[in-house]
């Protein structure tokens, strides 16, 4: 125990500092002394120094242990270890670094080991691991739906192409009746394990690409990749309140995995076709309908459309040209919660341009009788004119 160095000078920190502070330091010193970065009469000692700090962050980062060792040194984490000293198998909080961004795999993939390190080709605590079934890739499918589609939902029918699992072979690849055979470069195992120094390092095999198998004979129908490509049609439901931009997830609707792996997921990304009387403003819906002269002058109904048909609407007497009515619940349905949007109806008096000569005398003559009396908008504007000439 007397050669064992303080943990805390190791990390080269105080003994009141945070989680977070232990991270950090072990952080930094990792990617200070790693053995691949010295020169070659140098790296025996880099190797037991990124050991030697390797244990004193498991030590400090672990409450218990911490608290062992702040009361009897390290006699108190004497039995911490499964051989009576620290190997890479007690280093269990690798997950750790990730929330201040160690991940060991990158640290010495970034060195020059290449891929299949620690969390990629090893397991600390197992072993090499054999290149197993792969997830498909995810698809990404871009659909166009109408204005009526996206405010009541719709269940469409798409046709897609994507990699499918060869029936013939079952997805392995090997022509039916025939075996894959075990590698024998790797025995099966998929990685080629090797050691430099105290670090184990497992890289994917050079024959067999990982898989821990070779086929002799491939399989005439997929050429012994496992799978084909063909076009499915796909059934997808839109839900109501989408918009131009929604992105969907449809579980398992896309590229078959390899090896028998499990499908990727198909992304639905929702374009909103233009309409012609409707606008959109997330959940309420606003369109501009005409009016005649007398309507807006002595009141009365008019017809008015809606996503869910035509409705009559009410304008009072007096209205004038641009007035703005509101319709409760006829916009758009609101995603993900409940309830729907308003639509607001803009009305327009629609002047006529082309009267006859009865409508021009009787116009006329309303004007005679009215002597061209203001409106209210008229009224205002001749306000605000005295207000500024006064």
């Amino acid at each position: 125990m007397a050669d064992k160095r303080d943990y805390y000078e190791v990390l080269g920190i105080s003994k009141s500092a945070t989680p977070e502070e232990i991270k950090k330091a072990y952080r930094n010193l990792a990617l200070k002394y790693h053995p691949d970065r010295v020169t070659p009469d140098k790296k025996k000692e880099a190797e037991e120094k990124f050991k030697e700090m390797s244990e004193a962050y498991e030590v400090l980062i672990d409450s218990k242990k911490k608290a062992n060792y702040d009361q009897y040194g390290h006699a108190g984490v004497e039995g911490a270890f499964h051989k009576g000293g620290f190997t890479w198998e007690d280093f269990h909080h690798s997950d750790d670094l990730n929330d201040i961004g160690i991940n060991l795999n990158d640290i010495l993939r970034g060195f020059g080991f290449g891929e299949d390190i620690f969390g990629g080709g090893y397991d600390m605590r197992g072993g090499p691991k054999r290149g197993g079934v792969r997830r498909g890739s995810d698809l990404q499918y871009e659909l166009e739906i109408s204005l009526e589609d996206a405010a009541f939902g719709v269940e469409k029918t798409i046709l897609i192409p994507r990699h499918e699992t060869c029936e013939d072979c079952g997805g392995s690849g090997a022509k039916p009746g025939t075996k894959k055979e075990r590698c024998s470069t790797c025995g099966g195992r998929g990685q080629v394990v090797t050691q430099s120094g105290f670090f184990t390092m497992a890289r994917t095999c050079p024959k067999c690409a990982g898989e821990g198998e070779s086929i002799k004979t491939p399989c005439p129908t997929c050429g012994g990749r496992g799978r084909v490509k063909l076009k499915r049609s796909i059934k997808v439901k839109i839900p109501p309140g989408v918009d131009s931009g929604s992105r969907l997830r449809v579980h398992g609707e896309g590229e078959a995995g390899e090896r028998g792996g499990p499908r990727g997921d198909l992304y639905l990304i929702l374009h909103v076709s233009h309409n012609e009387i409707f606008e959109r403003h997330d959940s309420d819906l606003s369109c501009e309908v005409p009016i005649s002269f007398t309507t807006a002058v002595f009141g009365g109904e008019i017809e008015v459309p809606t996503l869910e048909g035509k409705v009559m609407m009410k304008i009072p007497a007096g209205t004038q040209s641009g007035r703005t009515f509101r319709l409760k619940g006829k916009g758009i349905a609101h995603l993900h919660d409940y309830g729907k949007g308003d639509e607001l109806v803009k009305v327009q008096v629609d002047v006529p341009t082309d009267l006859n000569a009865e409508q021009k005398a009787a116009l006329k003559e309303f004007a005679k009788v009215s002597g061209q009396q203001a409106g209210p908008l008229s009224k205002s504007f001749m306000e605000k004119m005295r207000r500024m000439f006064r």
